[in-house]
């Protein structure tokens, strides 16, 4: 039993050390590359912070562990807006100025509808994942089209990403290596991660889908949380909230969508009416408060950055209390 509990530290903290070197070498070489910085904040940044929830869901559903892929992608969207969007509100209120982010949202809202629509039948079937993939694909490329629109406009995202990537500067070759470097360490993290966390589960008597929503999630969302308290430091507060929409429209499409073509997932009911339900309820809650409503403007204060928190820590409560009954 100690060897996988060490594996799984081991792996988490290997994950987010090469997760930061990985997304900061590939934003400072895609701006190398001619990249705009609203593309590099909305694409590279926001979906790099979910490399290690990828790595891992596509290396568990191939050594047959699809629950924990599911599992690791909607318990990191939870994670994400709760733990992390809900902590940092409770810092220092976020104002939101990024027309651009106000247009995701409502794109997150529709991808978490389509993940619901999806689990209907109790299985994500290749040609289901393969739309996600799709759905993914399509929004990259509006996002493109979209960002040079905005850019011309002076995003307010995009100046804040312009203004991250000057706090960092970096070589090309320097942000080459940290890429590949990172790339590299990503998968034997993610490897070593997976087998720690499936010994657990079969220890304890426990699912994978409840591994996959509790640590491997919290574990894998820690990149987002390094990268969101860095960007509120330096009074980024559009890509705080950039990071969280990013990465969670991409464990909803690409994370699951990739782990379900490389083997379909069986979904259990309690997903349907446990949560699913947590992701949608509190992926409409971060829409509204961060767009506003009736003229309110955009901004997640420390009232609504609780609410977030505390729905978290409630539902992992609940999760914590499934896995005890379990083990009695």
């Amino acid at each position: 039993m100690g060897l996988p509990i060490l594996a799984v530290i081991a792996g988490l903290a290997l994950l987010v050390w090469s997760a930061e070197r990985f997304v900061d070498g590939a934003a400072a070489t895609s701006r190398y590359l001619g990249l705009s910085p609203l593309l590099i904040g909305m694409l590279v940044i926001g979906f790099g912070t979910s490399a290690p929830e990828l790595m891992v869901s596509a290396l568990a559903a191939s050594q047959g562990n699809p629950g924990l892929a599911l599992g690791n992608a909607y318990g990191s969207n939870i994670t994400n807006i709760g733990l992390i969007l809900g902590l940092v509100a409770l810092i220092a209120p976020l104002a939101v100025q990024s027309g651009v982010l106000r247009r995701e949202l409502p794109i997150l809202c529709a991808a978490t509808l389509l993940a619901g629509w999806q689990l209907r039948d109790g299985v994500i079937s290749t040609a289901e994942s393969i739309i996600l993939l799709l759905a993914l694909a399509i929004f990259i490329g509006a996002s493109i089209w979209q960002g040079r629109q905005a850019e011309a406009a002076g995003d307010a995202l995009a100046s804040e990403t312009d203004h991250s990537l000057d706090s960092h500067p970096m070589s090309l070759k320097v942000s080459v290596l940290w890429t590949l470097v990172g790339l590299v360490l990503l998968v034997a993290s993610s490897r070593l991660l997976v087998w720690g966390a499936v010994a657990i589960a079969q220890t304890f008597g426990v699912s994978d889908l409840i591994i996959g929503l509790t640590v491997v999630a919290i574990g894998t969302s820690l990149p987002e949380l390094a990268s969101s308290l860095s960007a509120l430091r330096r009074g980024e507060h559009d890509l705080v909230l950039g990071n969280v929409v990013g990465s969670n429209l991409f464990n909803t499409l690409g994370v699951v969508g990739l782990a379900g073509v490389i083997a379909p997932i069986q979904v259990g009911g309690e997903v349907m009416v446990r949560d699913w339900p947590v992701m949608a309820v509190m992926t409409l809650a971060m829409t509204v408060f961060a767009i506003g409503l009736k003229g309110r403007a955009g901004r997640i204060n420390r009232l609504e950055g609780g609410l977030l928190l505390a729905l978290f820590v409630g539902y992992s409560l609940y999760l914590i209390r499934v896995v005890l009954l379990a083990d009695g």
